[in-house]
């Protein structure tokens, strides 16, 4: 044998020898993973960058300012067309839809409004908020009542932590064992 069909010889041998790479099992992908990519091309015309400011806007305004408006869009002032890359972005406008006499409320509250909206981003984005009046297009969920945890599984789970020192954590494990053991199983 030659000295080069001897090497193409030992890579087949060796690669034959190898066992074949692990089939990649496929598991149910959470809908947000694929929702993502559907709704960030339409939250990017209104200005978006991802779905997170819309989608946590109770978050960022508060539970009192996101019962009464709903973010719209993020309005970027327009670029010079010989403007130097070196020069920094222009903060956007966020325009939010504002249900009627609240409006002056979340006029006095704009400035508290685009920082928690920038920390939110976590950079300047926001400079200022324009607001147009009318009805939200957002439909309200209703938040399920808090389920009350059983008096016998709260004592055995308090049983159950009692070692734990961190007062904090014993008290987080309390509530989640609470609750845990208080739900009764579904009759299938």
């Amino acid at each position: 044998m030659r000295a080069g069909t001897r090497a193409v010889h030992s890579a087949l041998c060796y690669t034959s020898a190898m066992p074949p790479p692990p089939k990649r099992r496929s598991y149910a992908k959470p809908l947000a993973d694929l929702i993502g990519a559907t709704l960030d091309p339409l939250l990017a015309k209104q200005g978006f960058g991802a779905a997170d400011m819309v989608l946590n806007w109770d978050e960022i305004a508060g539970e009192r300012l996101a019962a009464v408006s709903e973010p719209l869009k993020l309005q970027w002032p327009t670029r010079a067309p010989l403007r130097s890359p070196d020069v920094p972005t222009e903060p956007a406008t966020l325009i939010l839809r504002v249900v009627g006499a609240f409006a002056l409320e979340v006029q006095h509250l704009a400035p508290v409004l685009c920082e928690r909206v920038n920390a939110h981003l976590g950079w300047r984005a926001v400079h200022r908020i324009a607001i147009r009046q009318g009805p939200l297009e957002r439909t309200r969920q209703k938040r399920r009542p808090v389920p009350r945890i059983d008096p016998a599984a709260a004592r055995k789970v308090a049983a159950e932590t009692s070692t734990i020192e961190d007062e904090a954590l014993r008290n987080a494990l309390n509530r989640l064992g609470g609750h845990v053991f208080s739900q009764k199983p579904e009759d299938s």
